[in-house]
C-alpha cells in the first residue's frame, strides 16, 4: 500500500525566543517492510543545522530557532510504500547488541504491578504468550486520549488504569522484558480507517522472537502492524524515539500544535 503523509509541528511563543534547538525524528527510512518514495522537511522560523543517524539507526535532524522568533514551523511530508509482513520486521541489524533491549529504563522499570501482569500470561508458543500479554494490558489500561502524562512510569500507568498508545507500548515493553524478550519502542504513523486528520503520531512495541526476528505488537489496536503502519524511529522507550525533543531559552508562553494527515495514495 502507498501512503501519503503530512506532519506539521508548530511552536508559538508570547515573547521572542533567544535560543533553541530541537531534534526531529520524523523521517521514515527504507527497509524490508517499507520503501520511502519521497520525503522532505522544511523549516520556517529556524534552520536545519545538521542531520545524523543515531545508534538505533534513526534519522535525526537538528533544528535551531532563529533568534527573536515568535514562531517555528516544521513541515514533513512524503510518500511511503508499505509491504504486508504481518508485523514481522525480521533480523536484528546494527551495532547495538540484543541484550541491551532487555534492560529497563526509568519509564519501563518493572515493579509489583508489572510482575502481576506477567504472571497472568499463558500460551504454548512465544507468539501466543505475547499476544496474550497484549490483551491483558489492553484490558488493564483503558485507552483514553489526554489521560496520561509523558513522565508516567509503567507502575504509574498500571495504577491509574488508563493511558494512550505510548503508555500501552511502555507497559508491553516492560512486561515482555520480564518474560525474557528483547523489546523496543516504535514511533511512527498509522492510517486510520475513519479519518485522515490526526492530532498525534502513533506508537507501538516490537519484540525479538526466535526464528522470526523483530515482531510488532500494537496493544492499543490489538493487532500486529499491517500495511497501514509506517515505522519512523525506535528506542528503549519514548525518550529515544520521540518525534520532537529539545530545549528553548526565552520565549515565554510556549504553545505546541501538531497536525498530521495519513491517507492512501
Amino acid at each position: 500500500m502507498r501512503l501519503r503523509i503530512s506532519h506539521t509541528t508548530r511552536y508559538t511563543f508570547d515573547t521572542p525566543v533567544s535560543y533553541g534547538l530541537q531534534q526531529l525524528r520524523k523521517s521514515p527510512k527504507s527497509s524490508r517492510v517499507q520503501s520511502v518514495l519521497d520525503w522532505g522537511t522544511t523549516v520556517d522560523g529556524g534552520k536545519k543545522e545538521l542531520s545524523f543517524e543515531d545508534y538505533h539507526h534513526n534519522f535525526v535532524e537538528l533544528i535551531s530557532f532563529e533568534k527573536g522568533t515568535n514562531e517555528l514551523t516544521v513541515r514533513s511530508r512524503g510518500e511511503i510504500e508499505v509491504a504486508e509482513t504481518h508485523g514481522v520486521i525480521g533480523p536484528h541489524i546494527g551495532p547495538v547488541p540484543l541484550w541491551l533491549f532487555k534492560h529497563s529504563t526509568v519509564l519501563t522499570k518493572p515493579g509489583q504491578a508489572c510482575r502481576a501482569v506477567v504472571r497472568e500470561v499463558e500460551g504454548d508458543t512465544d507468539l501466543e504468550r505475547l499476544h496474550a500479554l497484549s490483551k491483558i494490558i489492553y484490558d488493564a489500561v483503558t485507552y483514553e486520549t489526554g489521560s496520561s502524562e509523558p513522565s508516567w512510569t509503567v507502575e504509574d500507568i498500571l495504577a491509574e488504569g488508563r493511558g494512550v498508545c505510548q503508555d500501552h507500548a511502555h507497559v508491553f515493553i516492560a512486561c515482555a522484558r520480564e518474560l525474557g524478550f528483547p523489546a523496543r519502542y516504535v514511533s511512527g504513523y498509522l492510517m486510520m480507517n475513519d479519518r485522515t486528520d490526526q492530532e498525534a503520531s502513533h506508537a507501538w512495541a516490537e519484540v525479538f522472537v526466535g526464528g522470526l526476528g523483530w515482531v510488532g505488537f500494537d496493544v492499543s489496536n490489538q493487532i500486529s502492524p499491517d500495511v497501514r503502519y509506517v515505522r519512523v524511529a525506535t528506542g528503549l522507550d519514548y525518550s529515544e524515539a520521540a518525534p520532537v525533543s529539545g530545549t528553548t531559552f526565552g520565549g515565554q508562553g510556549e504553545k505546541l500544535s501538531v497536525e498530521i494527515e495519513v491517507a492512501q495514495q
